[in-house]
This record gives structure tokens, C-alpha cells and sequence, in this order.
């Protein structure tokens, strides 16, 4: 048991992608709006959607949205164990926000121990640091088969005295089993600490669903401490997966009167997360391609990150994208790599120490002249720069790679970086073909800036207008705290972490 000052509650799933992430983050906004202290925690994230800590670490985007909804510095202890798989049986191991290792499923399972001792050391210092923790659990807390060496779910939820909140995801049907099914297998000392239920994704008259409500209160004892509807009026990072509301190879093409962009959707796709402000923009529409195909009817063409850039280039090729990235190269369409997708349109990737798999060299797509060479050292950084133009647009992001890219003599810059982890430089990144219709930077959250979003799409479609108004992030967590927060009932939930609640 951690000797502790702080209260805790955690939100755990019935399955995964049920939602848990965001309500979370909305929960981290709700309680700081209340005057609570309040931090989030996850022991282990298995995602290649990863974030930059100010002080330089590396931890899962979840965390750092949520830590950025309840307004504190995300720090390595909120995400103290990250898996960033790089095959479909093996990931690299992030420990308290350094790497650690590279270890197969069956490797990283055979023993837990090392990676929950350090979890419960972070988990430790963030309740002697903070009023209330907001824990989020991994996938479903109810999967038996791995139970005794789970230490994300109910563990933690034990080792911080936590009351544990249950989410279900009514959109995907069958709620009742989710529910009750969950209940049903977990030992009687963890269904002891489930307080609550909250019901979300509800789509339709809400109170149609009021005697679904009383029946999973009877079937289960536990209260439902809400029905959420579905909603889609904000832009919060999404932990793991491409969220299930964008489009992927969709039937048709983009809608008329807007921006197109595509976006090949790698199988080792990363930091997605640098789409979301694209997706959320109303005047684009904005496509995940795995499969070749016409690319008439879009303006911009994005290759995004890969925790296996060879490996992924290697799938490019093999599916017949190449062709397809050069004609719509050669039409005049803007080409645009971040990251791994900027690896990939140089001349060569060479990897001589085997940091993402077999050592090698792989031939680029050369749109841009510069090589890469991968090597074991991490640069992790928060930076800002200015983009190598005559209007010195500001931009600003995070650099998560493993590889050094030189540029030939007579290659452009991207942007004249000026910052990196709060100190100040004088550096160059990413790389402009002669035309200026093929960019590559190592700058995730690119396109987050207005501005710079603007300029790209601009580039990319000389009659794209920005929409009237755009949600920043911190309007899109009040927007998600005030949607989750009218669907709850909030007496009940202060009364799970022994606070009153008072009415704003």
C-alpha cells in the first residue's frame, strides 16, 4: 500500500477504446475547475502516440493531455512504463520516461516485476505531490488471462486506496454484457472497489435509455453515475489508435468545396496526434489511406510518423504507393513527411545498429535530397523555430526520433529552430524541395500552430479559407468538461474521493 496524502479515483474499461481516455482528461478538468489539485496517472500505455515532458522525457500523449486539462507540468510519473510496439510482437520499453529496452510480448510478460516496482514508485511520489490522482486503466480490467501480472488496473487501483469508476461504451452495443460480464469475473475484493458506472458514446433520446439505466443498477448493485451522448465539439489526443470517427479508405473522394488531404496510415503508424488539428478543421476533409488509389480531389498528401520507418517503407513499396506519391508528386499536389514519413522521402535510411530491427540501408523515395542514418540515442525535446520564409511564421512542437538527417549542399531548411527544451539554439530543420512542394520536418504538432496549418494548406490549395472560428485546446477541455460534467451525477461522484460537491 502507498503511504499516501492524496485521494484517488480511477477509470477503468470494459474493453479497450471504450472511452476511458477522455473521460479522464475530462474528469482532470472538472476536479481543477473545482480548486482540486488534481494530476493524472497510468502505469503503463502501450502506444506510439507519445509527448515530450518539459524537463525532456518521453511519456505517453494521453497523459500529457491530461495533464495539460487539469493545468500541472506532465512529468515522467504520470506515465512511468510506455510500450511503443515496432512489430507485432515486439515493443520498446520506455521506463520512466527513458528507453529502457526492446523486449517481445512474452519477454515483457515473463516477469512484471521490475516494471511495477518502478510504476509504484512513481505512483508514490505523485500522491505525496498532489490532492487527487486520476488513474486510468489499460485496455479491459477484466482480462483473467493476465490478471496476476496486471499491474496497470486493479493493482494500482488497491495500492492507491482508489474508488474505481467503470466505463462502458454503449456505441458499440451490448452494455449490459460489458457491464455485468466485468463484474462477473473480477475477484470480490476488486468488484468492492467499483463505486460507479458511467454509460458513454450514447447516441439518440437519452431518455429512452432511463429503464436501461435502473436494470444495470439492479443486475449489479453499482450506481450509473451518468449517460454521456456522444460528442464531437472538441479535439482531445486520442492514446493509441487513429480514433474511430476519422475516415479511412473511404469509397469516395473528398467533399466537394473542401481541402483534401490523404494520409497513408502506415502499420506502424505514430503521433498520429499531428493530424488531429487538421481533422478538426471544418473547411478540410482529411483521409487515412492504407491502400493505394486515385489521389484526385486532394491538395496535400501526408506521410506521417513510424516507430519502423524501413519496415513501413518497405510496405509503401510493396503495395504500389510509390507510384502513386510520384504521380501526385508530379501533378503539383504538396507532399508532406513528418518525422519517419521525412526519413522516408529522402535518399536513403541506413540503420547500421539494427535500432529498429535487421541493420541495413533502405532506398528513399528521394522527393528530398537529404540521408538518414538511425541511431540508438533518443532526441527528445520540446522546440520551437521559425519557418525559413519572408513572413518568419513561428511554429512550435516536440522532436521524438532516432535518426540524424544531413541535407546535400543547396538543400533548403525547413525552419530555423530557435529553442530546444527551453534553451536557446540556433539549428535547422526538416528539408524544402527547390519547388517548395515537398517538406519534411521532424516537428510533431506541426500543424497545431494556425498559422502554420494555414500556410501548408494554403500551399497545398491556393483557394482554402480557415473557418470562422477554431477551438484552441484549452477551450476544447472546457468544452469536453462541461459535456461530460451535464451528464453526471456530480454528488455522487465527489463523494467517491470524500470531497462536497458545490454547485457553480
Amino acid at each position: 500500500m502507498v503511504e499516501r496524502k492524496a485521494r484517488a479515483i480511477a477509470v477503468f474499461g470494459t474493453a479497450s477504446d471504450v472511452g476511458k481516455s477522455v473521460i479522464a482528461t475530462a474528469l482532470c478538468r472538472i476536479f481543477r475547475d473545482a480548486g482540486i489539485d488534481v494530476a493524472p496517472y497510468k502505469a503503463q500505455n502501450m502506444s506510439n502516440n507519445s509527448g515530450v515532458t518539459p524537463d525532456g522525457f518521453e511519456i505517453g500523449r494521453a497523459q500529457i493531455a491530461q495533464a495539460e486539462a487539469a493545468r500541472v507540468v506532465p512529468t515522467a510519473d504520470m506515465n512511468p512504463v510506455l510500450l511503443k510496439p515496432n512489430s507485432d510482437t515486439g515493443a520498446q520499453v520506455v521506463l520512466q520516461g527513458k528507453v529502457c529496452s526492446t523486449e517481445t510480448a512474452k519477454g515483457y510478460f515473463r516477469d512484471t516485476s521490475l516494471w511495477a516496482a518502478a510504476a509504484l514508485d512513481s505512483l508514490e511520489r505523485l500522491m505525496q505531490r498532489h490532492e487527487l490522482l486520476v488513474i486510468e486503466g489499460a485496455g479491459s480490467c477484466a482480462e483473467m488471462n493476465l490478471y496476476d501480472r496486471d499491474f496497470v488496473n486493479f493493482r494500482t487501483a488497491r495500492a492507491a486506496g482508489a474508488s474505481v469508476v467503470l466505463v462502458a461504451d454503449i456505441d458499440r452495443g451490448g452494455v449490459f454484457a460489458q457491464v455485468v460480464g466485468t463484474l462477473a469475473v473480477i475477484p470480490p475484493e476488486d468488484r468492492a472497489l467499483v463505486k460507479g458506472v458511467i454509460v458513454n458514446r450514447f447516441r439518440g433520446d437519452i431518455e429512452l435509455f432511463q429503464g436501461g439505466v435502473r436494470m444495470l443498477e439492479e443486475m449489479t448493485g453499482v450506481p450509473v453515475l451518468g449517460v454521456v451522448p456522444y460528442f464531437r465539439g472538441f479535439s482531445i489526443d486520442a492514446e493509441d489508435a487513429v480514433p474511430l470517427a476519422s475516415k479511412v479508405d473511404p469509397s469516395g473522394e473528398p467533399e466537394e468545396g473542401k481541402t483534401g488531404v490523404a494520409v497513408i496510415y502506415f502499420p506502424h503508424i505514430s503521433n498520429f496526434t499531428d493530424l488531429s488539428s487538421l481533422e478538426q478543421d471544418a473547411t478540410v476533409e482529411l483521409h487515412y489511406l492504407h491502400y493505394p488509389r486515385s489521389l484526385d480531389g486532394y491538395s496535400m498528401l501526408v506521410l506521417p510518423g513510424s516507430k519502423n520507418v524501413r519496415g513501413d517503407l518497405a510496405w509503401l513499396r510493396s503495395l504500389g504507393w510509390e507510384e502513386r506519391i510520384r504521380e501526385f508528386r508530379e501533378q503539383g499536389g504538396l507532399v508532406v513527411g513528418v518525422c519517419g514519413g521525412y526519413q522516408m522521402l529522402g535518399r536513403s535510411i541506413a540503420d547500421p545498429s539494427g535500432v529498429e530491427g535487421e541493420p541495413g540501408i533502405s532506398a528513399g523515395l528521394s522527393l528530398l535530397d537529404c540521408d538518414t542514418v538511425l541511431e540508438s540515442e533518443k532526441c527528445l525535446c520540446n522546440a520551437s523555430g521559425i519557418l525559413d520564409d519572408a513572413d518568419g511564421v513561428k511554429s512550435r512542437g516536440y522532436e521524438i526520433h532516432m535518426g540524424r538527417t544531413a541535407l546535400s549542399h543547396g538543400t533548403r531548411p525547413f525552419m530555423r529552430v530557435i529553442s530546444r527544451n527551453g534553451k536557446a539554439v540556433s539549428d535547422a530543420d526538416g528539408a524544402v524541395s527547390k519547388d517548395g512542394k515537398v517538406i519534411g520536418t521532424y516537428f510533431h504538432g506541426i500543424f497545431d500552430e494556425p498559422q502554420v496549418r494555414h500556410r501548408f494548406l494554403t500551399l497545398a490549395d491556393p483557394e482554402y479559407r480557415p473557418s470562422r472560428h477554431e477551438h484552441g485546446i484549452e477551450e476544447s477541455y472546457d468544452r469536453l468538461a462541461g459535456h461530460v460534467a451535464a451528464h453526471l451525477d456530480l454528488e455522487k461522484l465527489y463523494a467517491m474521493i470524500d470531497k462536497p460537491f458545490v454547485s457553480r
